[in-house]
């Protein structure tokens, strides 16, 4: 697991991380190249959830910076760092044929779970 991702992520200095709303969690979590590497095997590239959702509702389903952000429950410049973050990750993913593995922060409400709540 990435270094800051793992049990006790989130406490101590700082604000607590604002819940994100998520369309959906990812049924595909792992994307690895075809062919194995030449060598010595890259460390894996390693995407959160919030980034993912982020280009998913930007660069696939054609949103808005501003309305992905009302969507996440987050600010415009919020779903800003995660899309740049996310799509540098696919293209070193892509440029270098590294695997890319998207996992939780922990900080992620599926949208579907808050309506049943309701």
């Amino acid at each position: 697991m990435p270094m800051g991702m793992g049990p006790g992520w989130g406490r101590g200095r700082g604000r607590r991380r604002k819940m994100r709303m998520i369309g959906f969690v990812p049924e595909v979590r792992h994307f690895y190249p075809a062919l194995p590497p030449m060598g010595q095997p890259k460390q894996p590239i390693f995407m959160t959830y919030e980034e993912f959702e982020a280009l998913r509702l930007v660069d696939h389903e054609g949103l808005t910076q501003e309305e992905a952000g009302k969507r996440m429950g987050v600010s415009r410049g919020t779903v800003w760092r995660a899309l740049n973050s996310a799509r540098k990750k696919v293209a070193q993913m892509l440029v270098e044929g590294r695997e890319l593995i998207i996992l939780p922060q922990g900080n992620e409400i599926p949208r579907n779970s808050q309506d049943s709540q309701e």
